[in-house]
């Protein structure tokens, strides 16, 4: 193609241009996967329209031309992403047991976090922020998303599940999302080519459980755990769960001073009485949750009993927790918020700390024979994956109490997806 320079001399270009719609198509792209990266770093409310234009080389009246708001933007993101989990689950959906289906789906995911990992595919958003999104974008963009969990519900047929009532089949997909959406936390710790293999591991725990085959299910484990904190008064502990909760389903921008303090019928003026700046209140919320967690494993461990009553007994007490009045934990996506670099590295530290914790009690559990041989490192994120994620259980299943809780939602992700129901 001939273009012009500045001196009007006619030039041929080295390259033939591109028409002007595949320009526009990968430059939308690249938009699409720059914003998915910040808003993953970031949160939806936390990244900027000038931040992600930098990112590609654009200013931010140029993005305009391709989504008007930012709000337009994440709500195209995770449109794309719940398109690409279709995918996962259209490919497992052609198997023809659900083993095969659940492994299917884990090791398609699996795939392409490697891919990712090694640059060869962009990032895709997260869901963890899509309650962020303002209306109408939140209930297109939530339809989307719960059509595709639907989807994964699906998957989990066949006569392992003659018995389940509905509460157990919405539980058991709860939790098979959950581990799915918790992979990428952690598989960055193993080499990207062994990420299949990793997968098959995993599926290999969620479908078949952890326990020795003698080892019963305690139906009251974790009812006793009595929770102790470290709030200075009851308003202290009070402001502590409200910023949590609203933290965990808006992100750290959407929950606002005003809101936090609205939730414990407090002025303004007392949040800051107690809190310099929002920012020390997520560093708190974190180190309560953290201390919570710690609480748990050390009372299982004084508890005694074998490696798999330990492990029931911490686990089910956080689960308990969860869903108490006492809780939620903060959940681990919500390191996006910590004020800095330094506290963002502190807070995965912790976590990973006590997710390694949590792997020591299943290795003590093999040694005594009371769980069945399996990978220690990949069964620990299944649990520490199922516990966060618990806070959120009564969204797919409603009218769930504790006990419930941990009978449809703990029992199979320690007993296995294909435990029959109880």
């Amino acid at each position: 193609m001939i273009r012009l320079m500045g001196n009007h001399r006619a030039i041929q270009s080295p390259t033939p241009e591109l028409p002007p719609s595949s320009r526009f198509d990968e430059r939308r792209q690249a938009l699409l996967a720059a914003a998915a990266r910040r808003f993953n770093e970031l949160g939806v409310r936390g990244a900027t329209l000038a931040v992600i234009a930098g990112d590609v080389g654009l200013g931010t009246s140029s993005v305009t031309y391709y989504y008007r708001r930012k709000e337009d933007l994440a709500a195209a993101c995770f449109e794309q992403a719940v398109a690409l989990h279709d995918e996962w689950v259209c490919q497992a959906a052609v198997e023809s047991s659900l083993a095969l289906r659940v492994e299917a789906l884990l090791v398609a995911m699996a795939q392409r976090l490697a891919e990712i990992d090694c640059g060869r595919h962009p990032q895709f958003l997260q869901f963890n922020d899509i309650r962020a999104l303002p209306q109408p974008h939140l209930q297109r963009v939530f339809g989307l998303y719960t059509a595709w969990w639907r989807r994964v519900r699906d998957l989990l047929s066949g006569p392992e599940t003659i018995g389940w009532t509905r509460h157990d089949r919405n539980a058991r997909t709860h939790l098979l999302v959950s581990v799915a959406h918790w992979l990428r936390v952690w598989i960055g710790r193993h080499e990207h080519d062994d990420f299949p293999r990793v997968a098959r591991r995993l599926a290999a725990v969620v479908l078949h459980g952890l326990s020795a085959s003698d080892q019963g299910w305690p139906d009251e484990v974790g009812r006793t755990m009595a929770w102790q904190t470290a709030a200075g008064s009851p308003a202290q502990e009070a402001f502590l769960r409200a910023a949590t909760e609203l933290v965990n389903d808006q992100g750290f921008r959407g929950a606002s001073v005003q809101a936090i303090a609205a939730r414990v019928r407090l002025s303004k003026g007392s949040y800051y009485h107690r809190h310099d700046t929002k920012d020390d209140l997520v560093v708190a919320c974190f180190e309560r949750s953290f201390a919570l967690q710690r609480q748990a494993f050390v009372a299982a461990q004084e508890a005694g009993g074998n490696g798999w009553q330990r492990t029931c007994e911490a686990c089910a007490a956080l689960v308990r927790l969860q869903l108490s009045v006492e809780g939620p934990l903060l959940r681990s996506t919500a390191t996006s918020a910590l004020p800095t670099a330094e506290h963002r590295r502190a807070a995965r530290r912790t976590q990973m700390r006590l997710t390694e914790r949590l792997a020591s009690l299943l290795v003590e559990s093999m040694v005594d024979g009371s769980m069945r041989p399996h990978d220690p490192a990949v069964g620990a994120q299944v649990l520490a994956g199922a516990v966060n994620a618990a806070s959120e259980l009564t969204r797919w299943v409603p009218g769930l109490d504790p006990a419930d809780a941990v009978r449809v939602y703990l029992r199979p992700a320690m007993t296995g997806l294909l435990a029959p129901a109880r």
